[in-house]
């Protein structure tokens, strides 16, 4: 049975090329909290188009204020690529007291070997901030025929890894493009996680488990995106053990959020 649950992978604001079920915030919020989410982490559809990022991460963190019922963490939008990120990672961990961030590479136009991205994860590294990297959002079939957007080149996160050792990094919609060897090397090389929400197949929490330790697989629903329950789903009909639904749901992410040194 699942008690409570993290969710390290939700979005708020519209998606750009179509409305979502449960795009308004309120709703969202009504939705998790009937699923037993008791935080999640979320960040913000705005920030894969805007260019003013800070007003991305602005609008996020009061939203959250606001409307979040004491459910939604705010991690906000950093973008590499543009003029002035120094300035709205600061704003983000200082002013907004955010815990974490996330990247687009595959938005933004840059990929995981740009020296401008190791830059920033030193200083969020630093800061002890989480970082959630979008791996992919949406299937190449589904996308808008004026606005394709590849999956990640994921080939340099092991090189990524190796040279930031203590940052500790949350791959999200990873798990149709970084192979099972490949995510084992990551977690052993560093702090990676990896969470389940594009996870397909009869029974594939107990295979991804047998290439990830259990303490580096969180729960990720990808909500408003797809549907809150598949995510559930994938747990119920894997029958784990009652250690590893709650390792999974919640004990490893609430570990993750607490520890802000190496391990």
């Amino acid at each position: 049975m699942i008690e409570r649950i993290v969710d390290v992978n939700v979005h708020l604001a519209r998606w750009p090329t179509r409305r979502l079920p449960l795009d308004e915030t309120a709703a969202l919020v009504r939705r998790l909290r009937a699923g037993q989410v008791q935080q999640a982490w979320a960040g913000s559809f705005d920030g894969l188009l805007h260019r003013d990022i800070g007003q991305v991460n602005r609008r996020l963190a009061d939203e959250c204020q606001r409307l979040g019922d004491g459910l939604l963490l705010p991690f906000g939008t950093l973008h590499p690529a543009l003029a002035g990120w120094e300035a709205d990672l600061v704003e983000c961990h200082e002013r907004l007291g955010m815990r974490g961030i996330r990247l687009y590479p595959s938005y933004h136009g840059y990929g995981l070997d740009d020296s401008r991205l190791d830059e920033l994860l030193r200083e969020a590294e630093r800061r002890q901030l989480i970082v959630c990297l979008a791996v992919r959002l949406e299937d190449e079939r589904t996308q808008h025929p004026l606005w394709r957007v590849p999956s990640l080149d994921t080939g340099p996160l092991d090189g990524l890894v190796e040279r930031q050792p203590g940052l500790r990094l949350v791959l999200c919609n990873a798990l149709r493009d970084v192979r099972p060897d490949q995510l084992g090397r990551l977690a052993a090389a560093g702090q990676v996680y990896v969470e389940l929400s594009n996870l397909e197949g009869v029974g594939g929490v107990a295979r991804l488990l047998e290439a990830v330790p259990l303490e580096r697989v969180l729960f990720g629903s990808h909500a408003p995106f797809f549907y809150f329950q598949a995510a559930v789903l994938k747990l119920r009909e894997s029958e784990l053990p009652r250690f590893q639904v709650q390792a999974i749901t919640h004990g490893n992410a609430q570990r993750l959020l607490e520890n802000r040194g190496r391990g």
